[in-house]
This record gives C-alpha cells, sequence and structure tokens, in this order.
C-alpha cells in the first residue's frame, strides 16, 4: 500500500491545522456529484495571518512562495474538514492562486509554486494540476497570496 498523503506531510513535518472559519457569508468547501470546490485560503496559523503585504513592494518572492506553500496546507486542511480523509481525493484538478503584486511584479507562477509544489509533495501525481497564477492589486487583511481549489473526489 502507498504512503498516505498524511503521512507524506508528517514527513514534511507538517500537520493540517484546524481549518479557518469563513469571515462572511460563505461556506469553506462545496461538494457537488464528484468534485469539491475549497475557497480561498490565506495564509493563516495558529496565530492568525502569518504574511502580510504585496509582491514587489514588501514581500520577495520567496516569502510570497513560503505564504502559498502555507495557503496549500490550509486547502488541504478543508478537504479533510468536508471530506473526514485525504485519501477520498481522486486528483486536484485545478487551483488558482491570487497574489497581490505591484504593476511591474510578474512572477506570480514562481509565487504559486509554492502551493503546487506542496500539493504534489502531499498527493503525489494526484497532486498534479491545472492552475493560474493571477496579479491582483490586494488580499483580503493584506494577506499576499490566496489559493482557492478544485478537487476530484471519492
Amino acid at each position: 500500500m502507498s504512503e498516505t498523503a498524511e503521512a507524506r506531510l508528517a514527513a514534511l513535518g507538517i500537520v493540517l491545522p484546524t481549518p479557518a472559519t469563513p469571515v462572511a457569508n460563505y461556506v469553506p468547501a462545496v461538494r457537488t456529484g464528484n468534485h469539491l470546490y475549497i475557497s480561498g485560503q490565506l495564509p493563516l496559523d495558529s496565530e492568525g495571518l502569518r504574511y502580510r503585504g504585496t509582491c514587489g513592494a514588501d514581500v520577495d518572492v520567496d516569502e510570497a512562495r513560503a505564504a502559498a506553500h502555507l495557503c496549500a496546507v490550509n486547502v488541504l486542511a478543508q478537504a479533510k474538514a468536508a471530506l473526514g480523509d485525504l485519501e477520498k481525493i481522486v486528483r486536484v484538478v485545478k487551483i488558482v492562486g491570487f497574489v497581490a503584486s505591484t504593476p511591474d511584479f510578474g512572477d506570480q507562477p514562481k509565487v504559486v509554486n509554492g502551493a503546487s509544489d506542496l500539493l504534489v509533495s502531499a498527493l503525489g501525481d494526484r497532486g498534479r494540476h491545472a492552475r493560474s497564477a493571477v496579479g491582483v492589486a490586494a488580499l483580503p487583511f493584506g494577506a499576499p497570496v490566496e489559493v482557492e481549489a478544485i478537487l476530484e473526489v471519492a
């Protein structure tokens, strides 16, 4: 039997957190048929928002990439809360990474790699996905990155 996603995460030193509760009138995840849509996740940890700022101004690519990694951890936490088990994820279909950016910042794909790499590390080939990396003027609470996901589930 192959290693589970949670075992892979544990080997990386990652324990899934209790998922954040919504801050507005939405739900964190919606399942319809064999798809699970995960609402945008911020780089939150047990202390709150770990990263703040804008790429190209006061956040560098490495810091933003770490923020995207944490967003992906939170995507998986929401998936586990919705499904009960990460092994019910058949595959990650698509993620969208929103990156708070100055007009001249063009490294959004490098930033969102932080999320993509974590999903592949945790899920193996099931974590490979289509994706968009989008520069935006601002994100909620001053976060530098937000990641949403569409998962195929069993």
